[in-house]
């Protein structure tokens, strides 16, 4: 990478003595390049350093200035005095010239290889928000729903607004245009043909979760031009803007840049993944050997439930069978704010949203006529299927575990709906520790369904699983992780997220039927 750095304030330049000690710091007898953004004070203070030295002598070798700018965001009838503002492919200019030097480039190579690999950048930046700059009071701000395109790393006003706030894939197409649009007189900076090789980076100014940044660069990649494959891929914390929520996308034509060099792609590429002592190995990782894209990420394919024996006392009223299904979702979905909120306080808050996300599953399947024949087996064995590639973490495994079992349990002569639940419950059990009074979904499960064994009716059901959810609020939790969270002795505590949603489902179950026009409280 660098052999030295200048820095001045924050979003200033070095004063021209910074940079001239920096200079000092590493004599060279061959020559010193300096790399700058192009912005006024880096162009005034980095060409008085470097005229400086020249006429100073105190380096045996030329020094001299390269100025990066690749943003794209303002056009070209707009920027003719100034040129394009520099944004995060610099980094690339940074990295290829670190390593090209300490192979051995000649410095004139060396020289020749930043000037290629600048003209062949392109970038553009998108904001939610500016930065908070520390001992400042004020700040500019955006309300939440403008996001603001063309940003510069400075905290700079964008070069356009645009409410309401875009999608994220609509988003990243119009950032794409702006970057690769070779219709576009005013911005197509940089030819990307067919069999050119290419470089991405997505940059993260500093307040992008590293989730939101893997979200962005996938998008991203998923939408660039058939034409254009990378073969590098960049993305995090490359030039930041202290806690910036933004980002900014660039695209690199290494094709052009290393014919415009004189050079091979490979030695570019050899350049791009020398090994350094800095943080660039976190951003970069291992490429060299890089598979095509389709083939890095493998969809689960969707288990199918299999061909189920058809059991003539297994089969209810189509109708009140689907009434009590979707009250049951409904019930969910009313319930997802509680579940969330108590799942934050105790847990880590995917409570009401697994919830919601099976119920949403089971909805559609619903729509497609899952209860259309009211086969009971046919319907559990679809929603051990949903629990388990739709519903994740401990609850789907839990619901997956449970409704694979139920569905075993009523193909069990002598096939007793009101008993098999509570087999299946026993089942469970030997897969997980918790048990009645440990502040979990068995609170609900366990009571509700020996309920309905016992009693063989749904209204006892009810009332059990009701008794258990409500219950939970006086219960210390001894499994899971909200048995790590400390502070709540003498606190009024919530109830439990998933016995409270499984109470939700259950008495939606009984008020659909009634809803129905079949059932008012027996199975």
């Amino acid at each position: 990478m660098l052999a030295a750095a200048a820095s001045g304030d924050i979003f200033a330049s070095p004063s021209a003595r910074q940079v001239e000690s920096a200079i000092k710091s590493v004599p060279s007898d061959v020559g010193t390049i300096l790399v700058i953004t192009n912005y006024t004070g880096d162009c005034l203070h980095f060409g008085l350093a470097s005229a400086k030295a020249n006429a100073e002598g105190y380096q045996k070798g030329p020094v001299t200035v390269i100025v990066c700018g690749d943003d794209v965001s303002i056009g070209k009838g707009d920027n003719g005095l100034v040129g394009r503002r520099g944004l995060a492919g610099q980094i690339l200019v940074l990295k290829a010239l670190g390593a090209a030097a300490e192979s051995g480039l000649s410095f004139e190579k060396v020289i020749g290889l930043g000037n290629a690999l600048r003209d062949q950048l392109v970038s553009i930046a998108a904001t939610l928000d500016h930065c908070h700059v520390p001992g400042r009071s004020e700040h500019a701000q955006l309300n939440e729903t403008t996001i603001e395109i063309g940003t510069g790393p400075h905290n700079e006003p964008g070069y356009k607004k645009i409410s309401p706030v875009p999608s994220p894939e609509d988003l990243i197409k119009l950032l794409i245009q702006y970057l690769t649009d070779p219709s576009d007189p005013d911005r197509a900076y940089v030819t990307f043909n067919k069999d050119d090789e290419v470089a991405v980076c997505v940059n993260n100014f500093g307040g992008m979760s590293p989730l939101e940044i893997g979200a962005l660069t996938d998008e991203f990649l998923n939408q660039l031009p058939s034409h254009i494959d990378p073969i590098r891929v960049y993305a995090g914390c490359l030039e930041t803007s202290l806690n910036a929520p933004a980002f900014s996308l660039t695209i690199c034509n290494l094709t052009a840049t290393a014919k415009n060099a004189g050079l091979e792609v490979s030695k570019l590429l050899e350049c791009l993944d020398a090994k350094t002592e800095s943080a660039w190995e976190a951003l970069a990782g291992s490429q060299t050997q890089r598979r095509p894209r389709k083939s890095q990420i493998v969809d689960s394919p969707l288990s199918y439930p299999p061909k189920l024996p058809e059991i003539k006392t297994l089969f209810v009223n189509p109708q009140i069978l689907e009434s009590s299904l979707r009250k049951a979702c409904s019930n969910i979905v009313a319930a997802e704010p509680d579940l969330t909120k108590w799942d934050s306080i105790m847990g880590d808050g995917d409570c009401g949203e697994t919830f919601a996300a099976g119920c949403s599953a089971l909805v559609s399947a619903l729509d497609r006529g899952l209860a259309s024949s009211g086969s009971l087996l046919s319907l559990t064995s679809h929603i051990a299927s949903i629990t388990e590639t739709r519903m994740g973490g401990t609850l789907g495994a839990i619901l997956s575990i449970y409704f694979n079992a139920l569905t075993a349990e009523l193909a069990r002569p002598p096939y007793e709906i009101t008993a098999a639940p509570a087999r299946a419950c026993e089942v469970l059990m030997g897969h997980t520790m918790a048990r009645e009074g440990h502040r979990t979904i068995m609170d609900v499960l366990i009571p509700a369904t020996r309920a309905l064994r016992e009693k063989a009716g749904m209204r006892e059901m009810v009332e059990a699983a009701m008794r258990g959810a409500e219950g939970t609020r006086t219960l210390t939790p001894l499994l899971g992780r909200a048995t790590y969270v400390g502070g709540m002795e003498g606190k009024e505590l919530p109830p439990d997220p998933g016995a409270w949603g499984a109470m939700e489902i259950i008495k939606g179950l009984w008020e659909g039927m009634g809803e129905g026009g079949g059932a008012n409280g027996s199975a």
